[in-house]
């Protein structure tokens, strides 16, 4: 016996990529996710392809791993997609310590975040 499969985590006409890991903080990722959130798909790429922030690399590569979900998974038309959601969270934050003077030490701090996109096929209107 088997579990059941788990029930989708989006709608029917949606796609979902997720991204656990990325090196930097939540507060500048959602700066970057802000650019692309309600853009058409296509579009939100060139924004992120064009962008001068360090985040938008891996923004890009989540935003291209959800539209090939969304082709390949569940049969959505690639040129009606809009990007439905882009939430940011934090992950891990990993802890490393730096030497200071008179035999002290201080805290670095090196946060993990989190990225989940959800993209929608839209109907032409």
């Amino acid at each position: 016996m088997s579990k059941p499969a788990a029930p989708r985590k989006v709608g029917d006409k949606e796609a979902l990529a997720v991204a656990t890991q990325i090196r930097g903080s939540a507060q500048k990722l959602n700066l970057v996710a802000g650019l692309i959130r309600g853009k058409k798909a296509g579009d939100a790429l060139n924004i992120l392809q064009f962008s001068t922030k360090a985040m938008a690399v891996d923004a890009r590569k989540v935003l291209a791993s959800a539209i090939a979900n969304a082709e390949n998974n569940h049969n959505l038309d690639v040129d009606a997609l809009v990007v439905a959601e882009a939430s940011v969270g934090k992950s891990i934050t990993m802890k490393r310590f730096a030497t200071r003077g008179r035999g002290k030490s201080t805290r670095i701090l090196k946060p993990f975040s989190r990225l989940r996109i959800v993209v929608r096929e839209q109907e032409e209107a």
